[in-house]
């Protein structure tokens, strides 16, 4: 859309906060009408509802139910649910709704760079930044952006030119971006997460199967997970674009893989039925757990299918390395291996974290967000040389681990104050032998305890350093 198209147009945004703010002023800087609605009315939003009246943008507070009279156009915040009133009456009234993302792609200039896009239910920052860490090694002008680093609006809008983008797309932005068509796109894995939000698996699973839709070079997906698969078979896609499995084992032709240590590509070769390219070691990856290589395997795949040669794979993940709290190592103390992977929210990513560790001392609870437990602890009995429980829903998770490893020694640390985390972490020390890891891998939401998962890393982290060097 051109800037005139936007003169006058009378835009009503949906929610205050990181996307809603500068979605509303750069509307209204592109001359549009803009009224914010928002539900809050708090002294925080009180304070951002200021700021933007006195720059001319309207501003509702306490009232996120009533569609603005002679609204044209919705821009809503991911975080508002789709059965909103708000929602439901712009549909009564025929009126569109975008999310910030749509918006960020409507507003793209006519030579904007292409994006490549990543999306799932785990693992989907550390395959972004893997991703440009792997397109700067080839020389190209990139960034991290979407529901990470750079925001989409100030990288299509900036004064910076890109040759390229590395997109983060969540669930809840794929939902309001109906006109999205990456270059390239991934879906990692699929599990139950945000069912709240979405009202079903079904629905999830389609709204992470849109980032597919127009892709013009590649689909990508994850060769274990066949319903990352079928998503691929039922996009509407540009002709010539390509399925591209990656997998953990040795791969096929059009995939990428793994063959005795080495991360090889058998899709953007020459002859695929015959020839294999290798692109980095396993021990290029940090940390080299498996579902860290499907990361890896991932990003490759993008990065190959725009073009990237071998040598920047390679070096991109030699340069590349994971936030904090996403299987980090905190120390070693009197042999045993402390691993932070607070960032570890869910089932699904808990179940990664404990499949690359043997034997382990687990650290789980939290706030279960309705999830069940029994699938993740059968899977994981094997490993556990015991376990520690924290959180409000731990109670969920003894009750499986009585059902599927009942021989498991068992911690139920019913207490939620700041020092929780300390005895956690002591009684892990005291269950652990030489050899062990303690794994913090939660499984859990960290809101009952602590402000966000980085919290309760930190925590976990400052609980191992007082541990005394004589102590596992």
């Amino acid at each position: 859309m051109s800037a005139q198209d936007w003169q006058g147009k009378r835009v009503t945004v949906a929610g205050l906060g990181v996307s809603g703010i500068p979605a509303a002023r750069v509307l209204h800087g592109l001359g549009a009408v803009v009224t914010v609605v928002n539900d809050g009315d708090d002294e925080r939003s009180r304070a951002q509802a200021a700021e933007l009246e006195a720059e001319g943008i309207t501003v509702r507070l306490g009232d996120g139910a009533t569609l603005p009279e002679g609204t044209e156009l919705i821009v809503t915040t991911p975080g508002w649910k789709p059965d909103k009133p708000l929602f439901q009456a712009a549909a009564g009234a025929g009126v569109p709704v975008w999310g910030d993302v749509e918006l960020a792609w409507r507003l793209r200039g006519p030579d904007a760079a292409p994006w490549l896009a990543v999306t799932g239910t785990n693992g989907k920052t550390t395959t972004v930044r893997m991703l440009a860490s792997i397109l700067e090694a080839a020389g190209l002008r990139t960034a991290a952006v979407g529901n990470i680093g750079v925001s989409l609006l100030d990288a299509v809008l900036g004064d910076t030119t890109y040759d390229v983008l590395a997109v983060e797309l969540s669930s809840y932005q794929l939902h309001w971006a109906p006109s999205l068509r990456a270059h390239s796109a991934v879906v990692l894995n699929l599990a139950p997460d945000h069912l709240d939000w979405h009202g079903s698996m079904e629905a999830y699973t389609a709204d992470k199967g849109r980032i597919y839709e127009g892709n013009k070079v590649a689909c990508v997906y994850n060769a274990a997970d066949k319903a990352t698969e079928d998503l691929v078979r039922e996009a509407d896609v540009e002709e010539g674009c390509r399925a591209i499995g990656f997998t953990l084992g040795t791969p096929g032709p059009s995939q990428l893989g793994v063959v005795d240590g080495i991360l090889v590509d058998r899709a953007f070769v020459d002859n695929r039925h015959k020839q294999a390219q290798e692109l980095a070691e396993v021990g290029d990856v940090s940390p080299p757990a498996p579902h860290n290589i499907a990361n890896a395997l991932a990003a490759a795949a993008l990065a190959r299918a725009y073009g990237v040669a071998p040598a920047a794979v390679r070096d991109g993940l030699r340069s590349f390395r994971p936030d904090p709290h996403r299987i980090e190592k905190v120390a070693d103390v009197a042999g045993v291996a402390y691993i932070d992977d607070s960032k570890a929210t869910n089932t699904h990513a808990a179940e990664a974290s404990l499949a690359a560790y043997d034997p382990i001392v687990w650290i789980a609870g939290g706030l279960a967000k309705g999830a069940t437990f029994d699938e993740l602890v059968s899977k994981s009995a094997q490993r556990l040389r015991g376990v520690v429980l924290i959180g409000a829903d731990r109670a969920l998770i003894r009750e499986a681990l009585a059902r599927h490893a009942p021989e498991v020694p068992v911690v139920d640390l019913d207490r939620t104050d700041t020092g929780a985390m300390s005895a956690a972490v002591r009684e892990a020390a005291r269950l652990a032998r030489p050899g062990d890891t303690v794994l913090l891998a939660p499984a859990c939401a960290s809101m009952d305890m602590f402000a966000n998962y980085n919290k309760r890393g930190e925590a976990f982290a400052d609980a191992v350093r007082e541990l005394p060097a004589e102590r596992a």
